[in-house]
């Protein structure tokens, strides 16, 4: 195959079209790195040495053989280095090793494994490698799936013959740990349990599977056995700390990377501003996924191989469709070398679609950001991120796609039109100088804790013992189950009394209620579920719903019995629900003085009504019109920051009752856009509210708060970063150009009240007063 050109010289054709150049913001040069190899610890078994070496690796990097000496000395251990590092093998040397060795036991099992992946596909994906890798092994190495799809009749042998078993958390939560008196001899004889794409597990859905870990380490401890924990992250910052709170043990982290890599080239890119006015006359720039199509329409031209990563499904099939009509006008044989990818692809179209990218059959790749896709993809010459991802972690992972062995890659952060891209690609240092996040979770959350101690109860009685393993909050939460009598308590005991199964309390992925079922009207198919909490806002009335790439519009949502009926449609627009919200504070668990001003965390009661929702054209975005809705209030308990401000500082910063409220709502709109820099979190995961008086602190107030019952831990990130989080939101709304404020920098997609009023000078004038008298960050909250 030709060599490609240098990935500058890709970037400078990419900048010679009209306009494109200025719309490249920064370019960073991230140099090559020469490997460094080790050899495998004398430990292993010389069998694993050679299969591994009959894959076509001789020599593990130091990272891999570094990994593997802990795991076989029985430390967890945490493997966080960079995408396309072998970050598997460092596991899968010592387990199968460990395997190998219990085959040759005289009784019993022998040895066993557990892995989990975040998805389906994903542990299917990696089965296939173990078998192909743990051939030469023969019968001692049995890998088996067990998952939701797997057929009941082959259910009972791997519960007694596999030794190697991949699945994941919510299989573990809902079946194999209610029903493990069946794999007691699987657990009995379990050695290792690998965590795969353990950055995945960061929020409430964290919070969930760190209480599911907990309850597998009891049951563990039941039969006798206390497994090593091996994990695989994406870089972050203090990794072993994240491991020890998802798993409850102390964790040991390898993070120098010694795999070699390419030079990679990384532009900041921010699409040019349209003709077209939005909300209030504000400007409004080219979609990103415009922008995304036509660089991949010129780089398949070019024929450099590239992914586009983009958040939607839609998104990505909108990019693959524009790219294609494109590239019919240049040359016809180019429109089939350009594909989408989306959910529900069964696995040998995943596998044709990875043999199509590495053969370069195919050109271009238009694939939704998840990590998780199933379909190996690294190894190409170009990367494209429709929108920043989310977290730097995943940016890395993301960017890290591009390059092949020896050959520099080019990478491509293309801006969406919102607060927290535009300060991005204007403040490179946010990207390039900053170290990844610290991955948030919560496992003392009681919203979460309450419904995992029920089912650890009827799985096993819990103990007082068992406080020490659910954590500080288990004591007053078994209470407060007494009291609701979901549990009875019998002198130092507790029992789940119930007939129904205390594992069905919690949905892992989700946040309380029952989802509500999405089904097509015109079949009675159900075509998924949408989580109770997001309902209102995602499947109300004439919204637009993705499945599998079709598209449906909903026609009626019954919040009774938990249903949407929707029918299949193609409009061209998208829909978006606005929504209303207040806040009253319930306790104030830490207080900062920043001068006059104060800043707070603790727990509040949010009344939240979704009462509308935009129609917005498919490619330009461009609002078509706004549609009232009737839908009950919600009420969530959760935790918040808030800061307020006194009259004399409002005096100072020259903000006026008639700006006030303005001034207040663009800083809280701003803040809620740039947390995610902060925390591991979605602005979809957290909510603001700010009030020119509210009635519990008799100030001008702003609150931000988590999405979740009982708190997810941004909101506790935000107040422990507080002093830089606003100082970048204060930066993000000076530093853009428009003249009053656009969704680059003060206004709000899902904001209820329409983007009114807003008022950037103030908001700016206010966070600099504020930010004037600030302490250092504080410490973490006590609550």
């Amino acid at each position: 195959m030709a060599t490609n050109p240098h990935p500058r010289t890709i970037l400078e054709h990419l900048a010679r079209g009209p306009g494109r150049a200025a719309r490249i913001t920064h370019t960073e040069h991230v140099p090559s790195r020469v490997g460094r190899h080790a050899d495998w610890p004398d430990q292993i078994r010389p069998e694993v040495v050679d299969a591994v070496r009959e894959a076509g690796i001789g020599r593990p990097w130091a990272h891999q053989a570094e990994a593997a000496a802990h795991a076989l000395a029985g430390t967890s251990t945490v493997v966080a280095t960079g995408t396309a590092s072998g970050k598997s093998l460092s596991y899968l040397v010592p387990v199968l090793s460990s395997l190998l060795d219990g085959s040759e036991a005289p009784n019993g099992r022998g040895a066993t494994a557990l892995y989990l992946a975040p998805t389906k596909a994903l542990a299917a994906d990696q089965r296939r490698a173990v078998a192909a890798l743990a051939a030469p092994l023969g019968t001692a190495v049995r890998p088996a799936v067990y998952d939701g799809d797997t057929p009941m009749e082959e259910r009972e042998w791997v519960r007694l013959h596999a030794n190697y078993v991949l699945t994941n958390p919510d299989m573990l939560h809902r079946g194999m740990l209610p029903g493990h008196a069946r794999w007691s001899s699987f657990l009995r004889a379990l050695r290792y349990v690998v965590v795969d794409e353990c950055h995945t597990y960061r929020g409430v859905f964290g919070s969930h599977v760190a209480q599911v870990l907990r309850r597998l380490r009891r049951l563990c401890a039941r039969y006798g056995s206390e497994p090593v924990f091996l994990l695989a992250s994406a870089t972050s910052a203090d990794p072993a700390e994240a491991a020890g709170r998802l798993t409850g043990r102390p964790v040991t982290a390898v993070t120098e990377d010694m795999s070699p890599r390419g030079e990679l080239v990384f532009a900041l890119w921010e699409p040019p501003l349209t003709e077209l006015s939005g909300e209030r006359g504000a400007p409004v720039r080219r979609t990103a996924t415009a922008e995304a199509a036509e660089l991949l329409t010129d780089l398949a031209v070019q024929g450099v191989r590239t992914v586009a990563f983009v958040r939607s499904r839609r998104g990505a099939e909108l990019i693959s469709l524009i790219a294609q009509d494109r590239l019919g006008d240049v040359d016809r044989s180019l429109p089939g070398r350009i594909a989408a990818y989306r959910g529900g692809y069964l696995p040998e179209e995943r596998r044709a679609l990875e043999q199509a990218l590495h053969s370069g059959d195919l050109l271009g790749l238009a694939a939704t950001t998840a990590l998780e896709l199933g379909v190996d993809v690294s190894g190409l010459d170009a990367v494209l991120l429709t929108g920043y991802p989310g977290t730097r972690a995943s940016l890395w992972q993301q960017a890290g796609r591009a390059g092949r062995t020896g050959q520099g890659a080019l990478a491509v952060l293309v801006a969406r039109d919102d607060p927290l891209d535009t300060y991005l690609v204007h403040h490179p240092e946010a990207v390039f100088r900053h170290p990844v996040e610290s991955t948030v979770l919560d496992p003392d959350n009681p919203y979460v804790l309450a419904p995992h101690l029920c089912a650890a109860a009827a799985e096993l009685p819990l103990t007082e013992a068992d406080t020490e393993l659910f954590g500080p909050e288990s004591p007053e939460v078994m209470g407060g189950l007494e009291r609701r009598r979901l549990l009875r308590r019998r002198g130092s005991t507790w029992y789940w009394t119930r007939r129904e199964r205390a594992a069905e309390l919690t949905d892992i992925r989700g946040s309380g209620g029952p989802p509500v079922q999405v089904v097509e009207a015109a079949t009675g198919r159900l075509l998924g579920t949408v989580d109770a909490a997001a309902a209102h806002s995602t499947v109300h009335e004439g919204a637009v719903h993705l499945h599998q790439g079709r598209t449906y519009v909903v026609q009626r949502l019954d919040l009774e019995d938990s249903v949407a009926l929707v029918e299949e449609s193609d409009p061209p627009w998208t829909t978006m629900a606005r929504d209303t919200t207040s806040v009253s504070v319930l306790e104030t668990d830490a207080e900062v003085p920043w001068g006059e001003a104060r800043l707070h965390f603790g727990a509040v009661e949010v009344t939240h009504q979704v009462v509308s929702y935009l129609r917005r054209k498919l490619v330009t975005g461009e609002v078509l019109g706004e549609t009232k809705l009737d839908l009950p209030p919600r009420t969530l308990r959760t935790r918040a920051v808030w800061w307020t401000v006194t009259e004399d500082q409002l005096d100072a910063a020259r903000i006026t009752p008639e700006i006030l409220a303005g001034a207040l709502h663009a800083a809280e709109h701003a803040s809620i856009g740039l947390l995610p820099l902060f925390a591991t979190c979605d602005r979809w995961d957290i909510g603001g509210v700010s009030v020119p008086l509210h009635p519990d602190t008799l100030l001008p107030t702003v609150f931000v708060y988590d999405g979740h019952p009982g708190g997810a831990g941004f909101a506790e990130r935000a107040f422990r970063t507080a002093r830089n989080w606003l100082t970048a939101t204060r930066d993000a709304i000076a530093s853009c150009e428009c003249e009053s404020g656009c969704p680059s920098c003060i206004q709000s997609p899902k904001c209820g009240n329409g983007n009114d009023p807003l008022h950037k000078a103030g908001a700016v004038r206010l966070l600099t007063r504020l930010l004037s008298a600030s302490a250092e960050d504080p410490p973490a909250a006590d609550g």
